[in-house]
């Protein structure tokens, strides 16, 4: 499987601005708001932090929960309410709606209780509509669950789903074109879709498809035909993709493609996370960028123009070198400001400047997709295969 270097491809080594969480604490999360970009801390804070994003100056701090925050994400609708808010979940068995009015407290608060007990909550979403919040548990005894809210009466779950999985639940993602549709992810090795508006557990599965390993992080993929697929990334640093009914379509180690010549070379380690254009790449088949690491801190965007023919190589587009010392937890990419911002385990959070190649093209033959975010979130529930450091 090969990767060659794009024409337009460059190296960074110096981010244009740089700051440091506080306590040595690893960058789990980030996000962005309309005024500000957020990351969610380790242990021993467990906070989510604000920045400003004209000049990365912190606004500020919320003490977001008691345990370790597994879940940050940028929502634009809550409860009916359309207005641009942040999502966290927590091992502490909340899902928390953070709003800039609000003040030093969450304006929203949902708890995890089935059968009277708190259950550690993995990861968290928010429908299109904002009228669903769902939320992956951990496995306790032989139970791990999907829990859904209604916002607009959020002390308790709606209903839970048991049956979906059979370990811990590590991502979930409402579908932005089947408002009710979501995808879930876990260390059961399946990927599963679902209904999350049926009451009856045993007619919401869609359907599922079976890895073969634990699964780290998931999402959707657009394509030309306008029918979504999906991306799968494993703790053993395999990439998979899959039909739209969760057919495999790929499944190879992200480890594999790797360029090794005198002028440039580059070796990924793990996958960090991927991202989700406005429109299709020109030249491609999908909307996916994907975002690798090695363990020295360094960072890479490739992209491969068809999903669906194996022989098609992968693209280097840019690099980014000693921004980090060891792993690259979580990664934005803001297309809008041109900006990527990285964090890391050794507490930094790097702003780097990353004008896509693909900008002018991409606005004039691209696909526009129905919906879309300039936010990705990649989260510990996300990218904490056995390989890394846990800091709860």
């Amino acid at each position: 499987m090969s990767l060659v270097d794009s024409p337009s491809l460059s190296v960074s080594s110096t981010p244009a601005t740089s700051t440091r969480l506080p306590s040595e604490a690893y960058v789990l999360s980030l996000a962005s708001t309309s005024s500000g970009y957020a990351a969610s801390s380790s242990a021993p804070s467990n906070s989510i932090h604000l920045f400003d994003k004209a000049d990365f100056r912190k606004i500020r701090d919320w003490v977001g929960h008691k345990d370790t925050i597994s879940s940050l994400r940028s929502v634009a609708n809550i409860a009916g309410n359309v207005r641009e808010s942040l999502a966290t979940c927590s091992k502490d068995g909340t899902v928390k709606i953070w709003d800039e009015r609000s003040g030093s407290q969450p304006a929203l608060q949902m708890n995890a209780l089935v059968t009277s007990r708190s259950r550690a909550l993995l990861s968290c979403d928010v429908s299109l509509d904002g009228l669903t919040v769902a939320a992956g548990t951990d496995l306790e005894g032989d139970d791990a669950s999907i829990l859904y809210w209604d916002p607009r009466n959020p002390a308790a779950p709606l209903r839970v789903h048991g049956s979906t999985h059979s370990d811990d639940i590590t991502a979930v993602h409402f579908s932005k074109t089947q408002g009710s549709v979501l995808l879930s992810a876990s260390s059961d090795g399946l990927v599963c879709t679902s209904n999350a508006d049926e009451p009856d557990e045993d007619e919401a599965g869609l359907h599922v498809g079976n890895a073969g390993s634990s699964i780290a992080q998931t999402g959707w993929i657009s394509g030309p035909a306008g029918t979504p697929s999906v991306w799968a990334g494993s703790d053993m640093e395999t990439f998979s993709t899959w039909s739209n009914e969760l057919d495999q379509i790929h499944n190879f180690d992200i480890r594999q493609p790797t360029i090794h010549r005198q002028d440039l070379t580059w070796v990924t380690d793990y996958l960090i996370g991927c991202h989700n254009h406005r429109n299709l790449l020109p030249g491609h088949d999908n909307d996916l960028s994907l975002f690798v690491g090695s363990n020295e801190g360094d960072v890479a965007w490739i992209t491969r123009p068809s999903l669906s023919d194996p022989n098609t190589p992968w693209s280097l587009h840019r690099m980014w070198t000693t921004g980090h010392l060891g792993i690259v937890r979580s990664l934005l990419w803001d297309e809008s400001h041109n900006l990527l911002i990285t964090g890391g385990e050794d507490s930094k959070i790097n702003v780097w400047s990353n004008p896509s190649p693909f900008a002018n093209a991409s606005t004039e033959n691209g696909s526009k997709r129905e919906s879309d975010s300039d936010a990705m979130d990649v989260d510990e529930g996300m990218t904490s295969p056995s390989r890394k450091r846990r800091r709860d």
